[in-house]
């Protein structure tokens, strides 16, 4: 797994999971946001930020998936709560079917307590409301409370997966917000934190002048350069 600096995390918690998608398409990377995902409770004042670590299910076969199958400890879905890193972020491909849950309040207690950053399925979490309690950032399509074994089998961890249609390879850089969750390319995370800082820095100009009563029209996108000129003396103004 790569490793992701501390000022690219810092720069990513302070920019939204929009402009990280406009970065991204800009390089041709049109499929990256999760697709179908909400918090389970309000975001704190920066975004979630961490490396993929991955867990994948495949449908459930019923004769190799009976409640014992727990008694082994390198089951892939506690072995993926046990291993998943601190400040990592467990990813779990549950094929977009939350009529099972992926995980409860017990597992993902676990993960915060271990220093998980985060944890994103496109299934469901039963136990919702506890989790949505806990101080880690949760992310899924809906409650759920029949246990993952009715429907889901977990099958490998740490593999390249899908989650909401989007590619999740492990140690891609998971990144939620209030609009859901996005996977940015570990090879391009500095480069597209950089560029989404700016892209803030012009946006949060641009709100300004909107509120003042300015138009959009050669504001955003800033086509009369003199709105650049005005941008440059905002920003060291303001310090951006």
């Amino acid at each position: 797994m790569s490793k992701l600096s501390d000022a690219t995390r810092d720069k990513l918690k302070g920019v939204s999971t929009a402009t990280l998608a406009s970065a991204l398409f800009k390089r041709g990377l049109r499929h990256q946001m999760i697709q179908d995902v909400r918090p389970l409770s309000p975001p704190k004042a920066t975004s979630m930020v961490g490396e993929a670590y991955t867990l994948r299910y495949m449908p459930a076969r019923e004769d190799l998936n009976q409640m014992s199958v727990f008694r082994n400890h390198s089951h892939p879905q506690r072995k993926a709560v046990e291993e998943c890193p601190p400040g990592a972020i467990l990813v779990m491909d549950s094929r977009k079917d939350p009529r099972a849950a992926s995980a409860g309040g017990i597992l993902v207690t676990r993960l915060m307590v271990r220093g998980v950053a985060g944890v994103v399925t496109d299934g469901g979490f039963r136990d919702s409301a506890e989790i949505a309690q806990l101080d880690i950032p949760s992310y899924h399509c809906r409650p759920s409370a029949p246990t993952n074994l009715t429907l889901h089998q977990a099958i490998d961890i740490n593999v390249p997966i899908g989650c909401g249609d989007a590619p999740v390879f492990p140690g891609d850089v998971i990144v939620g917000d209030a609009d859901g969750v996005i996977v940015i390319p570990a090879e391009m995370a500095d480069e597209i934190a950089d560029e989404a800082v700016e892209m803030t820095a012009f946006e949060d100009f641009v709100i300004e002048r909107v509120r003042g009563g300015q138009k959009t029209l050669g504001l955003y996108p800033p086509t009369d350069e003199s709105n650049l000129d005005a941008f440059a003396v905002w920003r060291k103004a303001n310090g951006r």
